[in-house]
């Protein structure tokens, strides 16, 4: 998979100029979005994975094989910041979502050791009111017991009221469950 960073962005007229498909990665703060994007692309720093959640500001776009570009989006529901710059963000993503035309799909990370938050709620309520094709990934699968994670998937298929068969378990650090997720991308972006 050849991966390039293209640019990023905080408003509309910094995005790219391109009518390629566009993947997005959602997901709250500190649930694993930089490390999935870089398991999934199979790049060590393709993504920034900092050491404290919050890092991600900007909208940023990266170009895959030239065929679709993948989007990483600001983690949600991260305390540690001004009223003015979560404004600031909040405003930013509404403008991205209402707005791209050319989004295809969107992979929406939750970590599998815990329900759901609110904030995912949220997202995926605006999702589905957007009529965007959801993917849910449940995060850090290593870190559940091999016996409850059936039980962990089954959770969040039921708080996010999305089929099981929508739920996907990976692991960044196993690199596993990420040819699930790849053949959803392939479907969309046909």
């Amino acid at each position: 998979m050849k991966s390039e960073f293209v640019t990023s962005a905080t408003n509309k007229d910094q995005w790219p100029q391109t009518s390629l498909p566009e993947v997005v990665v959602v997901g709250r703060s500190n649930v694993g979005k930089s490390s999935f994007i870089n398991a999934l692309t199979q790049r060590k720093k393709l993504a920034y994975v900092g050491n404290t959640p919050g890092k991600t500001r900007l909208i940023n776009f990266f170009t895959i094989d030239e065929k679709w570009m993948l989007v990483d989006v600001p983690g949600y529901g991260y305390a540690k910041m001004s009223k003015q710059m979560l404004l600031k963000m909040g405003t930013m993503m509404d403008e991205y979502f209402t707005q791209r035309e050319q989004i295809a799909g969107v992979i929406s990370l939750v970590d599998a050791r815990h329900e759901p938050t609110h904030d995912d709620l949220d997202m995926i309520d605006t999702l589905k009111q957007l009529q965007i094709p959801i993917v849910v990934v449940a995060t850090k699968i290593d870190k559940v017991p091999k016996t409850k994670r059936v039980k962990a998937i089954k959770v969040i298929s039921q708080k996010l009221q999305l089929p099981m068969a929508t739920v996907y378990p990976v692991s960044s650090v196993e690199k596993t469950g990420f040819e699930l997720v790849y053949r959803a991308i392939q479907d969309w972006i046909r």
